[in-house]
């Protein structure tokens, strides 16, 4: 979909051209009234200011942007080393733009794509909510990574494991170790990709297992907090314990959350595994080297970001692709997981 000119932003508003321009760079000769209707109106038809505007004849550059929420998480580390590269190799610019947690990553992609006139987009974590319509809106390639897109309703380019599936994987271990009371850490309600697909593949899970779904053992990451933080595992830990609800084990669905989960329990005077087991997702190297190493879904991380960027490319280039792309995750069982057999946790599960 083309994007919105400011002529015609001057016509919605019934002002002229010259007006909008002056509401967009804050000029003091335009009444407060005037001024904030053309800045909804920006807003309402996410109009993005070009500020190349006077050099439009000028080549596009050769930039791929790679935006990013969350970019504390170690998980994008090692991805975003090997995006960067591979873009320096093919003699791109490489640009990562950061996106708060508050921000729509679509949005921030309208306006980056015209303000550093992109040739492609990364969504590193893809996004976190259905916006199919702005998705639209882009009218340069670009790649949702670590995020199915079929999982969220679109058609759109994707690199990732199938996290429900593997999520689904993670829970039948822990019951097949006799867990029934296992308690799930997890994102935010609203959030509609990964932490919705692994919250899927937990109910499934236990399901299929026989055993009924309780959302007292399911806590939801606040609007306050880093989602797939160790803060977030900490809190949301510390207030299933302030609940009184029996568990034997807790399953976050990061390596992070795990970790924060269990400084927790230790807290509390709980000893992992032996008072309660705690598993993770993803793989990070910390889980391999945290006492006790946290069992996880180890993600190809490497193999992930390099058919990311080699899909960016193709698209950029025109060529016939296979545009969604799964990978097979592993199952890896640290000490921080244990068969249920102790006293302690056969008291757990009698409410």
């Amino acid at each position: 979909m083309e994007q919105i000119t400011i002529k015609e932003i001057a016509r919605l508003c019934g002002v002229g051209v010259s007006t909008v321009s002056r509401a967009i760079n804050n000029h003091p000769d335009i009444n407060e009234e005037t001024r904030q209707k053309v800045l909804d109106t920006i807003q309402k038809y996410n109009y993005v200011p070009n500020n190349s505007a006077r050099n439009l004849k000028r080549s596009e550059s050769n930039t791929i942007a790679v935006l990013i929420k969350g970019i504390s998480n170690p998980f994008f580390g090692e991805m975003i080393r090997i995006l960067e590269r591979e873009t320096n190799e093919k003699k791109y610019s490489f640009v990562l733009q950061h996106v708060e947690e508050f921000e729509d990553e679509v949005d921030v992609a309208l306006r980056i794509e015209k303000e550093k006139r992109l040739k492609g987009i990364v969504f590193l974590g893809g996004v976190t909510n259905r916006t199919d319509e702005k998705l639209r809106q882009l009218s340069v390639p670009f790649v949702l990574s670590t995020a199915d897109a079929a999982d969220m309703g679109g058609e759109y380019p994707s690199v990732s494991v199938d996290n429900e599936k593997e999520s689904r994987r993670m829970v039948d271990y822990l019951c097949s170790c006799g867990h029934k009371k296992i308690a799930l850490l997890t994102a935010s309600r609203d959030d509609a990709s990964v932490g919705m697909l692994r919250h899927r593949g937990y109910q499934k899970a236990l399901e299929g297992h026989g055993i009924s779904y309780n959302e007292n053992l399911v806590k939801w990451t606040p609007e306050d907090l880093e989602t797939f933080s160790m803060e977030s595992g900490y809190r949301l830990t510390k207030e299933l314990l302030e609940s009184g609800e029996k568990f034997t084990c807790i399953y976050a669905i990061s390596d992070r959350m795990a970790v924060g989960a269990c400084k927790a329990l230790f807290d509390t005077g709980m000893m992992v595994p032996a008072d309660c087991s705690v598993a993770g997702f993803d793989g990070l190297d910390m889980a391999s080297y945290y006492e006790p190493s946290i069992t996880t879904i180890r993600q190809p991380r490497r193999e992930m970001a390099e058919a990311t960027i080699q899909l960016m490319f193709d698209l950029i280039e025109g060529k016939q692709v296979e545009s969604r792309l799964i990978f097979d995750a592993d199952l890896v069982i640290g000490s921080s997981t244990a068969p249920v057999s102790s006293i302690e946790h056969e008291a757990l599960l009698h409410d």
